[in-house]
Order: structure tokens, then sequence, then C-alpha cells
């Protein structure tokens, strides 16, 4: 199904090393969505696209139908994550901020898997490149390396961190390849003990808060049957 979702996008917002604070002269900006469609396209044969990718203005645009974003977020997905909480929103409207206002709904103890076990998953695949001789993906293993300090500032406070200018130095000393392969994974090692000590303190839930978030998709798309 080939439409433009721009007219039903209600919260847009920038992430990557922009919303990250590790932007540099030649980073690129990049934008996600969340749109709404209306309710007829979901009663035609074809049904609404889940994602959409497109070039807007010359930048490189996501734009996810609001329920698989919802079903992601509820799952903890770090990337999807991060859109409610990015220091750089371009547009919400009444619907996109009563979304962002319930973002903490979407936060459990399901983090430990998807922050924890994605980070060491992702370094044991890169280990064993590593040990054969292979350069490994610095970029990657810098965004790895954020991620767990994200993780542990959510255990912490109840809050997904995007802006990690702090840890800036670190990072993009990472990024350049002026880490070697044993110093990153060290540090791995390091923040992951940490991130783990932090869950064992966490006052997370067990579980997200599904009953509230299917409310709000539920009047989301009641809204969407008034939509031409």
């Amino acid at each position: 199904m080939s439409v433009d979702v721009q007219p039903y996008v209600f919260l847009r917002v920038v992430t990557g090393s922009r919303a990250f604070g590790l932007s540099t002269p030649e980073s690129d900006e990049d934008r996600r969505g969340i749109y709404l469609p209306p309710a007829t396209w979901h009663w035609s044969l074809t049904k609404p696209p889940e994602q959409v990718d497109s070039i807007i203005d010359g930048v490189d645009v996501i734009d996810w139908e609001i329920e698989k974003y919802l079903s992601q977020a509820l799952k903890g997905n770090p990337t999807i994550l991060e859109t409610l909480w990015s220091p750089l929103l371009l547009f919400a409207n009444e619907l996109g901020e009563e979304l962002v206002s319930l973002r903490r709904c979407f936060l459990s103890r399901r983090l430990i898997a998807t922050y924890s076990g994605y980070s060491q998953n992702q370094f044991a695949l890169m280990e064993r490149k590593a040990r054969s001789g292979e350069p490994f993906r610095v970029k990657h293993a810098m965004h790895l390396i954020r991620l767990l300090h994200s993780g542990i500032h959510a255990a912490r406070t109840g809050e997904i961190l995007v802006d990690v200018g702090e840890h800036r130095d670190e990072l993009l000393a990472i990024r350049r390849g002026e880490r070697t392969w044993d110093e990153v994974a060290a540090r791995r090692a390091e923040l992951d003990a940490e991130f783990r000590a932090a869950f064992d303190a966490s006052t997370l839930p067990a579980s997200p808060d599904t009953a509230r978030v299917n409310e709000f998709l539920i009047n989301a798309r009641a809204s969407a049957v008034r939509c031409p």
C-alpha cells in the first residue's frame, strides 16, 4: 500500500546522533514519527503499512502505524522507546502529547532483556569475529555501550536517557576507533555489571501497563472513525 501518511502523523521527533548528543558536522538527521490512519484504511482490502520509510526535505524519515508502535514499545524496544524521550520534539498534537504523558506505562523489568540481553548477544557475535582477526564495527560497538548507559539510567530513574552527552568523549573515542577491542569489551562487562546491579535495586514493575496503553489505542482508533 503506497500512501502518504504525513497528514496522519501525530508525533514527530529527531532521533539518532543529534538527539543522543553525539552529532558531528558530518552527522545526518534522523526523524521518527507515529501515525494514526483513518478507520477506512482498516476497512479496505489493503491495510495501512506498519512502517513507512520516506525522504522529506532531504531527510530520512520512518513513521510507524500506531498499533505497531505501541506493541513494540510494550516489548521494551529501545529504538521505539527513545522516540518518547527524545529531547528534540518536532511536532505533537493532542494525541501525541497524551502518548508522551503515558510513556512510563511502557517501562518494566523487561528492559533487562532488551537492553542488557541485546547488548550481550551482539557483543558475543562481535567477539567471535574480533578473535578471528576481523575488525569490529566501531559504530555498532559505540551504540551498544550507549545502550547500556541508557539502561542503567532507566533502572535507576524510571526514565529513558536519550541525550548521552555526558558520555560523549568516551563514546566518540570508540566510534573513532581509538579503543581496542579488549578495552571496549572490558567496558561493556563493567557497564553490564552496573546495569544488573541497578536492576536488582530497581522499582520498575514486572510488566508494562498494557491495559492503559490498550485503552489509549482504542480511544485513538475511535477518533479515527471521524477522519476522512
